[in-house]
């Protein structure tokens, strides 16, 4: 059975770090390097005549993550296999990296120089771990979302009417609030399921901007629009760009940190199937 070594947890894929393995495998993790922050890229020009420069808009690099630490086996072929499943975690395509602090968060990685594997006996080596993360923010592991159909009220008072009467009108707001509890905006990804005639999505922003996304088309019964902010793309079933069909005046909105946007869903006509899914995840520098 699996234990837990001293040391914070950090996942690679199927591979944990600071943990003993079924198998009786040591892994031992003593440094995870870039994990506290990622470089910048700017322009910075001096200014002419005055001191200092003018700074321009600062983005945050690729994240570079080095891992470092050791595995010990119970006999070389056990270290020999242990060895050959983390060489096939680091992978040239998308893993991800999992460190389980307070607040677990998660990183997209891919290998990004040529892994060490240093052998200090028959069932001992140490291991050093080069990748990079595309996108440098650490995503909460625990995935939020949330659904609504279009707004509307049903019930209430009806004319005529005896006395006593009540009240029992529902209402569904058609809004889903979404709160980033992370240091920088992240982006969401919105699902619309048809049918659903022109459906459009209002994002209003803390400071109440309200930023529009206006899909011109119509769906369908068994239809699926996915909206995904962060790709910038809207795929229909699946498979069809229908990124030309969305209408967005003011840009695409995000959900900045320590904040809630709330997403209101709107259509031409009213439909009760139709139904918006908000996914998100809260985001740290």
């Amino acid at each position: 059975m699996a234990t837990d070594l001293a040391g914070i947890r950090v996942d690679l894929g199927g591979i944990s770090f600071n943990r003993v393995d079924d198998d009786g495998t040591w892994w031992v993790g003593e440094n995870l390097e870039g994990w506290d922050g990622s470089d910048v890229r700017t322009q910075v020009g001096a200014r002419e005549g005055d001191h200092g420069s003018w700074l321009g808009t600062v983005y945050l690099a690729e994240r570079v993550l080095t891992l470092t630490g050791s595995i010990g086996a119970a006999s070389p072929a056990a270290l020999d296999d242990a060895v050959e499943r983390l060489l096939a975690e680091v992978t040239l395509t998308d893993t991800t990296l999992t460190v389980w602090e307070t607040v677990a968060k998660q990183v997209t990685v891919r290998r990004s120089g040529k892994p060490l594997v240093q052998r200090q006996g028959p069932v001992d080596a140490d291991v050093s771990l080069l990748m990079t993360a595309g996108d440098p923010r650490r995503y909460a592991v625990d995935a939020q979302a949330g659904s609504t159909p279009l707004a509307s009220t049903t019930g209430g008072l009806t004319v005529p009417y005896t006395v006593p009467y009540t009240l029992a009108a529902v209402t569904v707001s058609g809004q889903v609030d979404c709160l980033n509890s992370g240091s920088i905006e992240t982006r969401p990804v919105l699902v619309i399921d048809g049918p659903v005639s022109q459906p459009t999505v209002l994002a209003q922003m803390p400071d109440g901007t309200v930023i529009p996304m206006i899909y011109s088309q119509d769906l369908g019964t068994g239809d699926r629009l996915l909206i995904d902010i962060g790709a910038k793309t809207v795929t229909l079933n699946g498979t069809v760009s229908r990124r030309r069909f969305l209408a967005l005046p003011l840009g695409w909105p995000t959900i900045p940190p320590a904040a809630v946007v709330s997403f209101r869903f709107t259509a031409v006509t009213y439909n009760a199937d139709a139904l918006l899914t908000v996914r998100w995840r809260s985001a740290w520098i």
